[in-house]
């Protein structure tokens, strides 16, 4: 129990401005005891000072989301799409506005943009979601011009892995790169500058899907990560847009996100969420975009012509014998209808 004066204080030092966090380190006390004493003030406040909001019928459904995908976030405009087929009829800033006070504040690091040509340069890589027995990393690719992107997932990062990831996404993209972007992975790279500055050795199998394909195999310069930025940047978006709320809803049904489920959705996610909207870089969308480039994309050689393609609505079909349930609970979960 605290004394009337260290309450006092508390609540003065939030009035001058400075956050839990701030007051923790100024007072020594737990971050849980300054939250517990502010927390009756400032609803009492909201309550007496904010007017109804078209936003009030959904706020349970958004804590409970926001609660669901802790410690991670998930963002506005993914949790407006969600409210909005709920009824929710209010614009997307009263949404933003309103969850900025739950989400911890960063400076954000500072990107260097690098534009390649159209058709000219697709970067990739594996970025882990999960570690331990049931690892699930994603294969990205994301082409320079469009910013289109393809995304697969697996549970581990062999050399194998990295070849039909591509194969995968140069079938999904319906044509090839003249270049492709890799980071430092020693599953690609065997030896940076092997035979001269620049002249590195490259994994075998990757030569050789190189010369079938026609690409020319490119590796980023060390702690130099952010040439590879436009891959970067949609990993992150990937996590905070649709690994989180997809793991946050599974969550809710005692569920595990696997490779799987994850291959499963991923492909409508790509073509109606991803690749659909308007991208915050080239103010116009990947999917439209992705049309122009096509045509300065290289020819898929005649031989992969054999096996299926992969379709921008279904890049990977739910193996129904691997799903941990009968096909209809992820239906009903994510409401899916016959």
């Amino acid at each position: 129990m605290l004394t009337q004066e260290m309450v006092v204080t508390i609540k003065v030092l939030r009035k001058q401005g400075m956050s839990i966090k701030a007051i923790t380190r100024e007072t020594g006390l737990a971050r849980n005891t300054v939250r517990k004493y502010l927390q009756p003030v400032e609803t009492t406040v909201r309550q007496h000072s904010t007017r109804p909001s078209k936003l009030d019928p959904f706020k349970d459904y958004i804590h409970s989301r926001i609660q669901s995908a802790a410690p991670d976030w998930i963002p506005a405009s993914v949790l407006y799409a969600e409210i909005a087929e709920l009824g929710y009829q209010g614009k997307i800033r009263i949404l933003s506005e309103y969850i900025r006070q739950l989400k911890p504040t960063g400076k954000p690091d500072p990107l260097v943009r690098f534009e390649t040509e159209v058709g000219q340069q697709m970067q990739v890589d594996f970025t882990t979601i999960k570690r331990g027995q049931q690892s699930l990393k994603a294969f990205v690719a994301t082409l320079g011009y469009s910013r289109a992107s393809f995304v697969y997932f697996y549970d581990n990062e062999r050399t194998e892995t990295w070849i039909d990831g591509l194969r995968r996404s140069f079938e999904f993209f319906q044509g090839v790169p003249k270049e492709i972007l890799f980071d430092n992975a020693k599953a690609i790279v065997l030896e940076r500058d092997a035979y001269g500055s620049g002249q590195h050795r490259w994994n075998p199998l990757l030569l050789e899907m190189a010369k079938d394909y026609g690409f020319r195999p490119r590796v980023c310069r060390p702690y130099r990560a952010k040439t590879k930025g436009k891959v970067e940047r949609f990993n992150r978006y990937l996590k905070s847009s649709f690994v989180i709320p997809l793991q946050a809803t599974l969550r809710t049904a005692g569920l595990v996100l696997d490779v799987s489920t994850a291959n499963g959705y991923i492909g409508r996610w790509l073509t109606m969420v991803a690749n659909a909207r308007v991208h915050g870089t080239t103010g116009d969308i990947p999917n439209e975009r992705l049309l122009l480039e096509q045509e300065h994309l290289l020819p898929l050689p005649i031989w992969v012509g054999n096996s299926d393609p992969i379709s921008l609505e279904h890049v990977a079909p739910i193996p129904i014998e691997s799903l941990q349930h009968p096909l209809s609970v992820y239906d009903q979960l994510f409401g899916v209808s016959a």
